[in-house]
Protein backbone atom coordinates (compact mmCIF):
# COMPACT_ATOMS: atom_id res chain seq x y z
CA UNK A 1 0.00 0.00 0.00
CA UNK A 2 2.79 2.38 1.01
CA UNK A 3 4.81 1.39 -2.07
CA UNK A 4 1.86 2.19 -4.41
CA UNK A 5 1.42 5.62 -2.86
CA UNK A 6 5.13 6.35 -3.21
CA UNK A 7 5.06 5.29 -6.86
CA UNK A 8 2.07 7.60 -7.59
CA UNK A 9 3.80 10.50 -5.86
CA UNK A 10 6.93 10.05 -7.95
CA UNK A 11 4.90 9.70 -11.19
CA UNK A 12 3.16 13.11 -10.81
CA UNK A 13 6.31 15.29 -11.17
CA UNK A 14 7.42 13.12 -14.11
CA UNK A 15 4.08 13.72 -15.90
CA UNK A 16 4.27 17.49 -15.31
CA UNK A 17 7.86 17.57 -16.60
CA UNK A 18 6.84 15.62 -19.72
CA UNK A 19 3.92 17.98 -20.45
CA UNK A 20 6.15 21.05 -20.06
CA UNK A 21 8.70 19.58 -22.49
CA UNK A 22 5.95 18.87 -25.03
CA UNK A 23 4.64 22.50 -24.83
CA UNK A 24 8.17 23.85 -25.26
CA UNK A 25 8.75 21.56 -28.22
CA UNK A 26 5.49 22.59 -29.96
CA UNK A 27 6.14 26.30 -29.47
CA UNK A 28 9.74 26.06 -30.57
CA UNK A 29 10.62 27.13 -34.14
CA UNK A 30 12.78 24.01 -34.51
CA UNK A 31 9.67 21.80 -34.35
CA UNK A 32 8.51 23.02 -37.78
CA UNK A 33 10.28 23.78 -40.97
CA UNK A 34 11.07 27.39 -41.69
CA UNK A 35 8.18 27.70 -44.16
CA UNK A 36 5.66 26.08 -41.81
CA UNK A 37 6.76 28.23 -38.89
CA UNK A 38 6.41 31.48 -40.85
CA UNK A 39 3.04 30.37 -42.26
CA UNK A 40 1.68 29.69 -38.78
CA UNK A 41 3.11 32.98 -37.49
CA UNK A 42 1.57 34.87 -40.43
CA UNK A 43 -1.80 33.20 -39.84
CA UNK A 44 -1.77 34.16 -36.15
CA UNK A 45 -0.86 37.77 -36.96
CA UNK A 46 -3.57 37.94 -39.64
CA UNK A 47 -6.13 36.49 -37.22
CA UNK A 48 -5.14 38.97 -34.54
CA UNK A 49 -5.32 41.93 -36.93
CA UNK A 50 -8.70 40.72 -38.20
CA UNK A 51 -10.03 40.40 -34.65
CA UNK A 52 -8.76 43.85 -33.67
CA UNK A 53 -10.18 45.38 -36.87
CA UNK A 54 -13.54 43.75 -36.25
CA UNK A 55 -13.67 44.94 -32.65
CA UNK A 56 -12.51 48.40 -33.70
CA UNK A 57 -15.23 48.59 -36.35
CA UNK A 58 -17.88 47.51 -33.86
CA UNK A 59 -16.60 50.03 -31.32
CA UNK A 60 -16.70 52.86 -33.87
CA UNK A 61 -20.21 51.80 -34.93
CA UNK A 62 -21.30 51.71 -31.29
CA UNK A 63 -19.95 55.23 -30.69
CA UNK A 64 -21.72 56.53 -33.80
CA UNK A 65 -25.00 54.93 -32.69
CA UNK A 66 -24.51 56.38 -29.21
CA UNK A 67 -24.12 59.97 -30.43
CA UNK A 68 -26.97 59.62 -32.92
CA UNK A 69 -29.12 58.06 -30.21
CA UNK A 70 -28.35 60.92 -27.82
CA UNK A 71 -29.36 63.42 -30.52
CA UNK A 72 -32.61 61.53 -31.17
CA UNK A 73 -33.35 61.36 -27.43
CA UNK A 74 -32.87 65.13 -27.16
CA UNK A 75 -35.26 65.69 -30.07
CA UNK A 76 -37.86 63.33 -28.61
CA UNK A 77 -37.63 65.10 -25.24
CA UNK A 78 -38.28 68.44 -26.96
CA UNK A 79 -41.25 66.98 -28.83
CA UNK A 80 -42.60 65.48 -25.60
CA UNK A 81 -42.23 68.83 -23.82
CA UNK A 82 -44.09 70.66 -26.61
CA UNK A 83 -46.89 68.08 -26.65
CA UNK A 84 -47.36 68.30 -22.87
CA UNK A 85 -47.24 72.09 -23.01
CA UNK A 86 -49.82 72.12 -25.81
CA UNK A 87 -52.11 69.82 -23.83
CA UNK A 88 -51.64 71.94 -20.67
CA UNK A 89 -50.13 69.09 -18.68
CA UNK A 90 -49.40 70.11 -15.10
CA UNK A 91 -45.78 71.34 -14.78
CA UNK A 92 -45.14 68.97 -11.87
CA UNK A 93 -46.25 65.93 -13.87
CA UNK A 94 -44.49 67.19 -17.00
CA UNK A 95 -41.07 67.43 -15.33
CA UNK A 96 -41.51 63.96 -13.80
CA UNK A 97 -42.50 62.41 -17.14
CA UNK A 98 -39.57 64.06 -18.94
CA UNK A 99 -37.14 62.66 -16.41
CA UNK A 100 -38.69 59.18 -16.55
CA UNK A 101 -38.77 59.14 -20.36
CA UNK A 102 -35.11 60.15 -20.46
CA UNK A 103 -34.11 57.19 -18.28
CA UNK A 104 -36.15 54.72 -20.37
CA UNK A 105 -34.79 55.98 -23.71
CA UNK A 106 -31.18 55.82 -22.47
CA UNK A 107 -31.72 52.23 -21.31
CA UNK A 108 -33.08 51.27 -24.77
CA UNK A 109 -30.07 52.97 -26.38
CA UNK A 110 -27.71 50.92 -24.21
CA UNK A 111 -29.41 47.70 -25.35
CA UNK A 112 -28.83 48.69 -29.01
CA UNK A 113 -25.16 49.42 -28.30
CA UNK A 114 -24.70 46.07 -26.54
CA UNK A 115 -26.23 44.31 -29.55
CA UNK A 116 -23.86 46.14 -31.95
CA UNK A 117 -20.85 45.06 -29.88
CA UNK A 118 -21.89 41.45 -30.46
CA UNK A 119 -23.05 40.64 -26.96
CA UNK A 120 -26.21 38.63 -26.42
CA UNK A 121 -29.03 41.08 -25.75
CA UNK A 122 -31.13 38.49 -23.93
CA UNK A 123 -28.20 37.66 -21.69
CA UNK A 124 -27.65 41.35 -21.08
CA UNK A 125 -31.29 41.89 -20.11
CA UNK A 126 -31.23 38.85 -17.83
CA UNK A 127 -28.00 40.07 -16.27
CA UNK A 128 -29.49 43.53 -15.85
CA UNK A 129 -32.60 42.07 -14.22
CA UNK A 130 -30.50 39.97 -11.84
CA UNK A 131 -28.29 42.91 -11.03
CA UNK A 132 -31.38 45.06 -10.60
CA UNK A 133 -32.49 42.96 -7.66
CA UNK A 134 -29.12 43.34 -5.94
CA UNK A 135 -28.91 47.02 -6.80
CA UNK A 136 -32.47 47.51 -5.62
CA UNK A 137 -31.58 46.12 -2.21
CA UNK A 138 -28.43 48.25 -2.07
CA UNK A 139 -30.22 51.37 -3.27
CA UNK A 140 -33.36 51.04 -1.18
CA UNK A 141 -33.16 54.75 -0.38
CA UNK A 142 -33.15 55.64 -4.09
CA UNK A 143 -36.19 53.43 -4.72
CA UNK A 144 -37.86 55.10 -1.77
CA UNK A 145 -37.22 58.45 -3.43
CA UNK A 146 -38.77 57.15 -6.66
CA UNK A 147 -41.83 55.92 -4.77
CA UNK A 148 -41.96 59.29 -2.99
CA UNK A 149 -42.00 61.09 -6.33
CA UNK A 150 -44.89 58.92 -7.52
CA UNK A 151 -46.81 59.63 -4.29
CA UNK A 152 -46.23 63.37 -4.66
CA UNK A 153 -47.62 63.33 -8.20
CA UNK A 154 -50.52 61.07 -7.18
CA UNK A 155 -51.73 62.95 -4.09
CA UNK A 156 -50.37 66.39 -5.13
CA UNK A 157 -49.55 67.94 -1.73
CA UNK A 158 -47.75 70.61 -3.75
CA UNK A 159 -46.96 71.45 -7.38
CA UNK A 160 -44.40 73.41 -9.34
CA UNK A 161 -44.65 77.09 -8.40
CA UNK A 162 -45.95 76.52 -4.84
CA UNK A 163 -44.18 78.14 -1.91
CA UNK A 164 -43.50 75.43 0.67
CA UNK A 165 -41.58 74.86 3.87
CA UNK A 166 -40.32 71.35 4.74
CA UNK A 167 -37.26 69.71 6.33
CA UNK A 168 -35.94 73.12 7.51
CA UNK A 169 -36.07 74.39 3.92
CA UNK A 170 -38.35 77.06 2.51
CA UNK A 171 -38.85 78.31 -1.02
CA UNK A 172 -40.65 77.95 -4.34
CA UNK A 173 -40.90 74.50 -5.95
CA UNK A 174 -38.92 74.72 -9.20
CA UNK A 175 -39.05 71.15 -10.50
CA UNK A 176 -40.24 67.69 -9.43
CA UNK A 177 -37.88 65.00 -10.76
CA UNK A 178 -37.90 61.21 -10.45
CA UNK A 179 -35.83 61.09 -7.28
CA UNK A 180 -35.59 64.70 -6.08
CA UNK A 181 -37.52 67.96 -5.87
CA UNK A 182 -35.77 71.26 -6.58
CA UNK A 183 -36.72 74.17 -4.30
CA UNK A 184 -35.56 77.71 -5.06
CA UNK A 185 -35.08 79.89 -1.99
CA UNK A 186 -35.82 83.61 -1.82
CA UNK A 187 -32.11 84.42 -1.99
CA UNK A 188 -31.61 82.47 -5.23
CA UNK A 189 -30.27 79.15 -3.95
CA UNK A 190 -31.56 75.82 -5.30
CA UNK A 191 -32.07 73.10 -2.69
CA UNK A 192 -32.27 69.46 -3.85
CA UNK A 193 -34.60 67.55 -1.51
CA UNK A 194 -35.05 63.73 -1.81
CA UNK A 195 -38.64 62.83 -2.64
CA UNK A 196 -38.70 60.01 -0.10
CA UNK A 197 -38.07 62.35 2.81
CA UNK A 198 -40.29 65.05 1.33
CA UNK A 199 -43.29 62.74 0.92
CA UNK A 200 -43.15 61.51 4.54
CA UNK A 201 -42.26 64.73 6.37
CA UNK A 202 -44.43 67.51 7.78
CA UNK A 203 -44.83 70.22 5.14
CA UNK A 204 -46.35 73.69 5.04
CA UNK A 205 -47.80 74.74 1.68
CA UNK A 206 -48.31 78.51 1.70
CA UNK A 207 -49.77 78.59 -1.82
CA UNK A 208 -52.47 75.93 -1.44
CA UNK A 209 -55.18 78.32 -0.23
CA UNK A 210 -54.18 81.21 -2.48
CA UNK A 211 -53.98 83.79 0.34
CA UNK A 212 -51.79 84.36 3.40
CA UNK A 213 -52.39 86.32 6.55
CA UNK A 214 -49.82 88.93 7.51
CA UNK A 215 -49.32 89.53 11.23
CA UNK A 216 -47.93 92.86 12.47
CA UNK A 217 -47.26 94.14 15.98
CA UNK A 218 -46.99 97.93 16.37
CA UNK A 219 -46.11 99.44 19.72
CA UNK A 220 -47.26 102.90 20.89
CA UNK A 221 -46.32 104.80 24.02
CA UNK A 222 -48.32 104.83 27.22
CA UNK A 223 -50.49 107.92 27.19
CA UNK A 224 -50.93 107.97 23.39
CA UNK A 225 -54.42 107.80 21.89
CA UNK A 226 -55.08 104.12 21.20
CA UNK A 227 -58.17 104.79 19.07
CA UNK A 228 -56.25 107.27 16.93
CA UNK A 229 -53.43 104.78 16.43
CA UNK A 230 -55.89 102.04 15.43
CA UNK A 231 -57.57 104.40 12.97
CA UNK A 232 -54.22 105.28 11.36
CA UNK A 233 -53.35 101.60 10.91
CA UNK A 234 -56.74 100.87 9.31
CA UNK A 235 -56.32 103.81 6.92
CA UNK A 236 -52.88 102.53 5.90
CA UNK A 237 -54.27 99.06 5.19
CA UNK A 238 -57.29 100.42 3.29
CA UNK A 239 -55.05 102.57 1.10
CA UNK A 240 -53.02 99.54 -0.02
CA UNK A 241 -54.83 97.82 -2.89
CA UNK A 242 -52.94 94.58 -2.23
CA UNK A 243 -54.58 94.12 1.19
CA UNK A 244 -57.88 92.24 0.98
CA UNK A 245 -60.87 93.98 2.54
CA UNK A 246 -62.81 90.69 2.73
CA UNK A 247 -62.20 89.49 5.34
CA UNK A 248 -61.51 92.99 6.70
CA UNK A 249 -58.21 93.80 8.45
CA UNK A 250 -58.27 93.35 12.22
CA UNK A 251 -56.65 95.81 14.66
CA UNK A 252 -56.75 95.42 18.45
CA UNK A 253 -54.68 95.89 21.60
CA UNK A 254 -52.60 92.78 22.00
CA UNK A 255 -50.60 93.40 25.15
CA UNK A 256 -49.68 96.02 27.71
CA UNK A 257 -45.96 95.56 27.47
CA UNK A 258 -43.25 96.86 29.80
CA UNK A 259 -42.53 99.95 27.69
CA UNK A 260 -45.35 100.01 25.13
CA UNK A 261 -48.96 99.30 24.32
CA UNK A 262 -48.78 96.70 21.55
CA UNK A 263 -51.33 96.65 18.76
CA UNK A 264 -51.86 93.42 16.81
CA UNK A 265 -52.76 93.86 13.14
CA UNK A 266 -54.00 91.06 10.88
CA UNK A 267 -54.51 91.40 7.12
CA UNK A 268 -55.03 88.99 4.23
CA UNK A 269 -53.08 89.22 0.97
CA UNK A 270 -52.31 87.15 -2.11
CA UNK A 271 -49.40 84.77 -1.61
CA UNK A 272 -47.27 86.60 -4.17
CA UNK A 273 -47.81 89.93 -2.32
CA UNK A 274 -46.91 88.68 1.17
CA UNK A 275 -43.44 90.17 1.52
CA UNK A 276 -44.10 93.40 -0.37
CA UNK A 277 -47.19 94.19 1.74
CA UNK A 278 -45.30 93.36 4.93
CA UNK A 279 -42.48 95.81 4.23
CA UNK A 280 -44.68 98.52 2.68
CA UNK A 281 -47.03 98.54 5.66
CA UNK A 282 -44.16 98.75 8.18
CA UNK A 283 -42.82 101.84 6.45
CA UNK A 284 -46.23 103.46 5.94
CA UNK A 285 -47.31 103.00 9.58
CA UNK A 286 -44.00 104.38 10.85
CA UNK A 287 -44.33 107.53 8.74
CA UNK A 288 -47.98 108.09 9.72
CA UNK A 289 -47.24 107.62 13.43
CA UNK A 290 -44.43 110.15 13.21
CA UNK A 291 -46.62 112.62 11.30
CA UNK A 292 -49.59 112.20 13.68
CA UNK A 293 -47.55 112.49 16.86
CA UNK A 294 -47.90 108.84 17.93
CA UNK A 295 -44.84 107.79 19.86
CA UNK A 296 -43.07 104.58 18.94
CA UNK A 297 -41.43 103.57 22.22
CA UNK A 298 -38.17 101.76 22.70
CA UNK A 299 -37.04 99.74 25.74
CA UNK A 300 -36.22 102.06 28.61
CA UNK A 301 -35.74 101.97 32.35
CA UNK A 302 -36.45 104.52 35.06
CA UNK A 303 -33.72 104.67 37.71
CA UNK A 304 -34.51 106.22 41.11
CA UNK A 305 -31.53 107.37 43.18
CA UNK A 306 -31.92 107.06 46.93
CA UNK A 307 -29.65 109.36 48.98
Amino acid sequence: MLQAATSADSAAPAAIDSTAKTIVKLTSPETFTSGEYHAILSMLIEKGVSTITSLGGKLIAALIVFWIGKWIIGRLKNVLSKVMEKRNVDPSLASFLRSLANVIMIFILLIFIVDILGLQTSSFVALFASAGVAVGLALSGTLQNFAGGVMILLFRPFKVGDYVAALSNEGTVKEIQIFNTLIRTDDGKVIIVPNGNLSTSVMTNYTKEGMRRVNWTFGIGYGDDVDKAKKIVREVLESNSKVKQTPPPYVAVKELNASSVDLIVLGWVEVCDYWSVTFETNEAVYKRFMAEGINIPYPQMDVHMVK
